[in-house]
């Protein structure tokens, strides 16, 4: 193969290839952000002062003298759904499941009286609420 034709050969296999002829743009530079030695603090916006929130025990206080008062009345259902209903308000308090036993016992249901009673010795802290809870497991 002669010089001409091998020079010919190269340039008919270059016309061959696809080029395009549109105009072409380089690639977007993407540049990382600057780093800093440590993020700049932000401070949360200062909250108002809240009005103080009742105790806990004095939430449920009124439904438990409710409570007493529909006992005393014979009004077991609604006695129980009052105390359900503070129990709600603080389920770990001695207080409420002692009102619930003495209730169940007013009604005449012991075995439930017992179940409840045991139940609020789990959360017992004075010794009054303890014995008064024990007094129904015997």
């Amino acid at each position: 193969m002669t010089r001409a034709s091998a020079l010919a050969l190269a340039l008919l296999i270059a016309g061959c290839s696809s080029t395009d002829t549109r105009e072409t743009q380089p690639a977007p530079v993407v540049t990382p952000p600057p780093t800093t030695s440590a993020p700049a603090a932000v401070k949360p916006p200062p909250q108002p002062a809240r009005p103080p929130q009742p105790s806990v025990s004095s939430a449920w206080l009124p439904l438990v003298q409710k409570a007493g008062q529909a006992t005393a009345r014979g009004d077991y259902e609604q006695a129980l759904a009052l105390l359900e209903r503070a129990q709600r308000i603080d389920p770990e308090s001695s207080e409420i499941y002692l009102q619930m036993a003495r209730t169940h016992r007013a009604r005449g249901d012991m075995a439930q009286a017992r179940a409840t009673a045991e139940r609020g010795m789990l959360f017992c802290s004075g010794s009054a609420q303890c014995e008064a809870l024990r007094a129904f497991t015997r």
